[in-house]
C-alpha cells in the first residue's frame, strides 16, 4: 500500500511539474483599455476605469504566479496591487485632478516576485506585461517657458549655414535596379567639429526636371553603421540621412573610433549636461544644421518638382522630423513617430519621465520638440504616426504638447499599451485625433 501511495504521489508531482513546464510565455500578453474609447478625453477629477486582462493563448494560467500592477501619474501619486494570475479582468479605478497623464503598468511575476520573461525575445516585448495610460484635459498641457532669444538663436544658425557653400559630392553606388540610381552623398556643413551632412540618395534613372517629390528619412538614436541600399523608389527622390555626419563606406575600425569620439564626459552623445549648457556646443546643434543642409540639397536637385517635400523618422528621427517642420519652410508634410525630446524640462515640474532621458539644462530648450512645433507653418501637415500611452522614453505628455502647439493641419495616432519599442497585438485600443477643419494652404 505504501509503495502504491508513493508511486501515486510521484506521478502527481511529475504531472504538476510537467504541466507547469508546458506554460509558454511567448504566446502570452496582458491587454488593457479604458472605459472611454478615447483614453485622452477625461476631465480633471473624472473617474478613469482601466480594465486589464491576461491572455495566455488558450493555456492555463501559470501556477504560483501573480500579476503585479502599479498606478502612477503626473500628480506623483502611486498605488500598487497584485492578484493571482488568471484571465479574469482586473479593474483599476483612478483619477487625476489636473491636466496630465495617468500611467498603469502590470507585469506577470512568479511567487518570488521575479519577472516572467519570454525566452529568445529581446527588447521590451520579452515580458508578459501592460504599460499604458489615460490623459486628462491634455489640450491644456504646455511646456516650460521657452528661451526669449529662441528665434534669434535659429536665425544665427541659418547665417552660419549660409556661410558654408552648398557643394555636394555624389559618389555612384551599385544598384540592383537598372531603373534606380544610388549615390553616397557628402555635403559640407558647419557645426561642432564641422562634420558634413552624409547619407544615401536614390533617384529614378532618366527622371525629368521638376518631376519628382522628395523625401528625407532620419534615424533613431544609436551608433549603427549606415550601409548603402541596393534599390530605391522609381517614382520619388529619397535621401536617407544619418545623424552624425560620419564618412560613408569606411572600414569597421573607422566607425568604432568615430562612435567612441562622440562620447562626452562619460556620456553617450547628446546626453552630456555640460556640453548642452551652451546650445551651440550641444551635439544636437550639428544634427540640426546637417538636417537643414539635407533639405537645401534636396531642393537643389533639378528633378525635384518644387512642390512636395517631406520628412520621416521615429524616436530621434521623430525629433528630427519635428525640427524639419520648423526649420525647413518649404516642407509640405512631416511624419514624426514616437518623437523624442519633447518637454525635456517636464520632469522638473513633476511630469512623469522614464529613466532614459536627457538631463535637463536650459540649453536643450532650443532643441525641444515642444518649442519647435510652434514654428511649423500652416503649410505643413504634421502626421504623428504613433504616440504610445505607455511610452516613457517619449512621454505622452510631451507628444501631446507637440500636437497642441502645431498651428496647421495635424493628426496623431494614439496606441494604448504601446511603449517605445513595443506595440500590443491587435485588436487593441487605438484612435486618431485630428483637426478636421484645417487645410494645407
Amino acid at each position: 500500500m505504501r509503495k502504491r501511495i508513493l508511486i501515486a504521489l510521484l506521478a502527481t508531482a511529475f504531472i504538476s511539474v510537467f504541466a507547469q513546464a508546458e506554460f509558454d510565455p511567448i504566446k502570452s500578453f496582458i491587454k488593457g483599455w479604458t472605459d472611454k474609447g478615447i483614453a485622452t478625453d477625461y476631465k480633471a477629477g473624472e473617474e478613469i476605469t482601466f480594465t486589464l486582462q491576461a491572455d495566455f493563448a488558450g493555456q492555463e494560467a501559470p501556477k504560483d504566479c501573480f500579476i503585479h500592477w502599479k498606478r502612477s501619474g503626473d500628480d506623483q501619486k502611486v498605488e500598487t496591487g497584485k492578484v493571482p494570475a488568471s484571465t479574469d479582468p482586473i479593474i483599476i479605478k483612478t483619477s487625476l485632478d489636473k491636466p496630465g497623464f495617468v500611467r498603469v503598468e502590470a507585469y506577470l511575476r512568479d511567487k518570488d516576485g521575479k519577472m516572467i520573461h519570454k525566452p529568445g525575445i529581446r527588447g521590451e516585448g520579452n515580458k508578459v506585461f501592460f504599460d499604458g495610460g489615460a490623459g486628462v484635459e491634455i489640450e491644456k498641457l504646455q511646456g516650460l517657458p521657452e528661451p526669449e532669444d529662441f528665434d534669434a538663436f535659429w536665425a544665427k544658425q541659418r547665417e552660419r549655414l549660409a556661410q558654408v557653400p552648398l557643394k555636394p559630392e555624389l559618389t555612384p553606388m551599385p544598384s540592383d535596379n537598372p531603373q534606380v540610381k544610388i549615390f553616397a552623398v557628402s555635403i559640407p556643413c558647419p557645426g561642432p567639429n564641422n562634420r558634413p551632412t552624409t547619407g544615401f540618395l536614390t533617384i529614378p534613372v532618366d527622371a525629368k526636371p521638376k518631376s519628382l517629390p522628395a523625401h528625407a528619412h532620419f534615424h533613431g538614436y544609436g551608433t549603427h553603421i549606415q550601409r548603402a541600399p541596393r534599390n530605391g523608389a522609381t517614382n520619388a527622390i529619397h535621401f536617407n540621412v544619418n545623424a552624425h555626419g560620419y564618412d560613408l563606406n569606411k572600414e569597421d575600425q573607422y566607425y568604432k573610433d568615430f562612435f567612441e569620439s562622440i562620447r562626452s564626459n562619460g556620456h553617450g552623445y547628446a546626453f552630456d549636461p555640460k556640453q548642452n549648457e551652451n546650445p551651440e556646443n550641444a551635439y544636437f546643434n550639428g544634427m540640426a544644421l546637417r538636417l537643414m543642409r539635407a533639405f537645401e540639397f534636396l531642393k537643389s536637385l533639378p528633378e525635384w518638382d518644387g512642390k512636395t517635400l517631406s520628412s520621416h523618422g521615429g524616436s530621434q528621427g521623430g525629433l528630427q522630423s519635428v525640427w524639419a517642420g520648423a526649420l525647413e519652410p518649404q516642407l509640405t508634410q512631416t511624419n514624426p513617430g514616437i518623437p523624442w525630446c519633447a518637454d525635456l524640462g517636464g520632469k522638473t515640474v513633476g511630469r512623469l519621465a522614464g529613466g532614459w532621458n536627457i538631463p535637463y539644462v536650459k540649453g536643450v530648450d532650443y532643441y525641444d520638440c515642444v518649442n519647435m512645433a510652434k514654428r511649423i507653418p500652416a503649410t505643413c501637415f504634421v502626421n504623428i504616426t504613433r504616440a504610445g500611452l505607455g511610452d516613457y522614453c517619449c512621454p505622452p505628455s510631451g507628444v501631446a504638447m507637440i500636437y497642441n502647439n502645431v498651428k496647421g493641419p495635424k493628426r496623431i495616432f494614439w496606441v494604448q499599451g504601446s511603449t517605445h519599442g513595443y506595440v500590443p497585438p491587435s485588436p487593441n485600443q487605438t484612435y486618431v485625433i485630428t483637426n478636421q477643419d484645417a487645410e494645407v494652404k
